[in-house]
């Protein structure tokens, strides 16, 4: 039962960042590899479970990504299916840069960054 609700997990992720992220424009626009930025990176932002530190194979395809183009693709749609806080989470922990108070995409950065 637990191995069908990760499929599922993973599945969503999977849809959803397909469907948002346009695999082929955010990997050619933006730098980096969606579908290794999914691989690495999904499990950390599902909206179920606990907050867990991201792992290293994670951090380095996320710092791949060029973060204002990457923020052009976050839709609504995205932030329905992942979740928000678990992805500011992995974004922190990576070292990722984002100013407070930025728009990225449709979630906007909270000021405790």
């Amino acid at each position: 039962m637990r191995n069908i609700s990760t499929l599922l997990s993973l599945a969503t992720v999977v849809v959803a960042c397909s469907i948002i992220y346009n695999t082929e424009k955010v990997s050619g626009q933006c730098g980096g590899s969606v579908p290794a930025l999914i691989s690495e990176c999904g499990q950390y932002v599902q909206k179920s479970g606990p907050k867990v530190p991201p792992s290293a194979e994670c951090c380095s395809e996320l710092l791949k990504l060029d973060v204002p183009c990457a923020c052009n693709f976050v839709t609504k749609d995205v932030v329905n299916l992942i979740s928000v806080p678990k992805a500011l989470f992995v974004a922190h922990y990576c070292g990722m840069k984002l100013t407070p108070g930025m728009q990225c995409g449709a979630i906007k950065i909270p000021p405790n960054y």
